[in-house]
């Protein structure tokens, strides 16, 4: 038996899985060929992409303040797809020059400019 706790969001996650030795078998073995494959591979640097976090920035702090949705549909545009742009949105929730209020049905995203 696996148990998963913890919140997703604001919503509470209480996930119990019940696996027999065969289920954890196949679970290892699918979890071993990833492995693998990864230790065979050589590792690329990753390589983070400045211009595109600035632009993120300049996005917000020429704007001031905008919700969360429209920030996110914004910075999927800048960045080219879905999951670049919810990770640019994270990345700004987690600045220390944002700040994340609620706005009812979607937070309220506001660039503060810090004194030098």
């Amino acid at each position: 038996m696996l148990r998963i706790r913890g919140t997703v969001g604001d919503l509470p996650v209480d996930l119990t899985l019940e696996l027999d030795d065969g289920d954890w078998a196949r679970l290892g073995a699918q979890l071993q060929a990833p492995i693998a494959s990864a230790a065979a591979a050589p590792v690329a640097p990753v390589k983070h992409n400045d211009d595109l976090w600035q632009s993120a920035q300049d996005l917000l702090r020429n704007a001031g303040q905008l919700s969360g949705l429209e920030l996110l549909d914004q910075l999927e545009g800048l960045a080219g797809d879905a999951s670049a742009g919810k990770r640019l949105l994270v990345r700004l929730r987690h600045s220390a020059q944002v700040k994340v209020s609620s706005g009812g049905d979607t937070p309220l995203y506001t660039w503060i400019e810090t004194p030098l």
